[in-house]
């Protein structure tokens, strides 16, 4: 069994000037304004006439794919999002006993947010217990879309979600808030991070202002 820790990676190349850009040409054609666009003012013209007028709907012409390494929980809470495209890992189709899976599960790991020493030794049990019971089930013969049903919910899923850059405000709104989950924030965060770095103004005021992640 392999312990991992969450990760994410963005798949898609991010040219945030050139997205800003983008964005700034699709809302100008609502007022046929075109001949207005000025490369120094295209935050200043998104920050005010799209984000502060609340006029989201241009923000949905430029897509963004992103890539989750998480348990198998934390993908339930990010396929809530609708408006986004997702390839999950599969475990009807997976079968961890092979040498491209190294014949073992990978879970992620959750004891750094266990309070006690016993909270993180119940959960190594279980992890075990786990594939044992799922390599059995794969031995007497049973499928793998059958063996998953012993599988643990710690059990390491990759998740592609493509959005567009109005839904990953959403997107960052719910996950990246104080009140999301830990495991949810162990990704979302440091995402929400590189979004910021990478396209500006958008999502600025989006999620946890600080967006640090507490144990």
């Amino acid at each position: 069994m392999r312990i991992i820790p969450a990760s994410f990676s963005i798949e898609s190349e991010i040219d945030g000037d050139k997205i800003l850009k983008w964005l700034e040409l699709c809302a100008r054609n609502c007022y046929k304004s075109e001949d207005g666009v000025d490369d120094d003012k295209t935050e200043v013209f998104l920050k005010k006439r799209i984000l502060d007028t609340g006029h989201h709907a241009m923000l949905e012409h430029h897509m963004i794919s992103v890539r989750f390494i998480v348990d198998r929980g934390v993908t339930h809470e990010i396929v809530r999002h609708r408006l986004a495209s997702y390839a999950q890992e599969s475990t009807r189709y997976c079968n961890y006993s092979k040498l491209k899976f190294d014949q073992q599960i990978t879970v992620v790991d959750i004891r750094p947010y266990c309070k006690t020493g016993k909270g993180r030794e119940i959960w190594m049990d279980l992890q075990q217990a786990s594939e044992k019971a799922y390599f059995a089930m794969l031995e007497a013969g049973e499928k793998p879309q059958i063996a998953r049903s012993c599988l643990t919910n710690s059990l390491k899923a990759e998740i592609i979600m493509s959005a567009n850059v109005r839904e990953w405000m959403h997107f960052f709104k719910m996950r990246a808030s104080k009140y999301a989950h830990p495991q949810m924030r162990e990704v979302a965060c440091p995402l929400l991070r590189e979004f910021r770095t990478k396209i500006p103004v958008i999502y600025d005021e989006v999620g946890d202002p600080d967006c640090e992640v507490a144990v």
